[in-house]
């Protein structure tokens, strides 16, 4: 039973699941939109949301944790300076989740996830 379990499994084992959330979470940094599927994109909004909360706290100890989960060093340093002037007078919701068309191989539901 996975009762209170909001970490969707995505179908991986732990380790790989942790590599895609990383991967996802940096890409959508660095490039600010990606397309994926709409789990997926659920998935990797909190861990976004998570980075940019630990940017707009600015503490070093903030910058080592966001350095140690983020897989570029230099996209960490940019996104601490802009963190404060882009989402500074909000608390939480910097992501946009917008559903797309099916993907025509396999009919999974897609989404674009943006940051706003």
């Amino acid at each position: 039973m996975r009762h209170g379990r909001r970490i969707p499994q995505l179908g991986k084992p732990a380790d790989q699941r942790r590599a895609l959330l990383r991967a996802l979470t940096t890409e959508l940094i660095r490039h600010g939109r990606i397309t994926t599927t709409k789990t997926r994109a659920k998935a990797v909004r909190s861990e976004a949301e998570h980075m940019i909360t630990l940017a707009k706290d600015g503490s070093l100890a903030a910058r080592r944790r966001a350095m140690g989960y983020l897989y570029d060093k230099q996209l960490v340093h940019a996104l601490f300076e802009q963190a404060n002037e882009r989402y500074g007078d909000r608390n939480g919701g910097y992501t946009r989740i917008v559903r797309t068309v099916s993907r025509r191989g396999d009919n999974a539901e897609m989404a674009i996830i943006e940051l706003t």
